[in-house]
């Protein structure tokens, strides 16, 4: 199975659907099953000390997911997260963006399970990782 959408369409989703975090993130690489996605960090995302925040590692997986399935499936806006477990495994970087590498596991007619690692640009050890499940929407018939 080949991809349905490319990253430019990926992109102009985001910025139909979610314009407000579309400009957060930037997709680095697509190949089916697998995206590369990066959070542009900005002060918004930080914790108090300077590093990046659970919740904008949460989202950064969680889009990173989303997108890969949705460049698998074609532009789905109710696939929607159902199961996710986080392991924050090191402090990321201070000012560094958070770079995701995604990889779909399973991809189903209704659920979709995806790995996540995520790493501090310019780091080769892993900042955290995500296990996340997705259900996708019944596909609509056309008429």
């Amino acid at each position: 199975m080949g991809l349905k959408m490319t990253i430019p369409e990926l992109a102009a989703f985001m910025a139909r659907e979610f314009p407000q975090v579309a400009d957060d993130f930037v997709i680095d690489a697509l190949e089916p099953h697998h995206i590369t996605l990066r959070l542009v960090v900005q002060d918004r995302h930080l914790r108090p000390g300077g590093t990046v925040s659970g919740p904008a590692m949460f989202a950064l997986a969680d889009v990173a997911v989303y997108l890969a399935v949705l460049s698998m499936i074609g532009p789905q806006g109710l696939a929607v997260t159902t199961n996710v477990s986080l392991d924050f495994m090191r402090k990321p970087g201070a000012g560094a963006d958070l770079i995701a590498k995604c990889r779909l596991l399973k991809l189903g007619r209704v659920l979709a399970v995806g790995d996540v690692l995520m790493y501090s640009d310019g780091s080769e050890a892993p900042v955290a990782r995500a296990s996340m499940t997705y259900s996708i929407p019944p596909q609509q018939k056309s008429a």
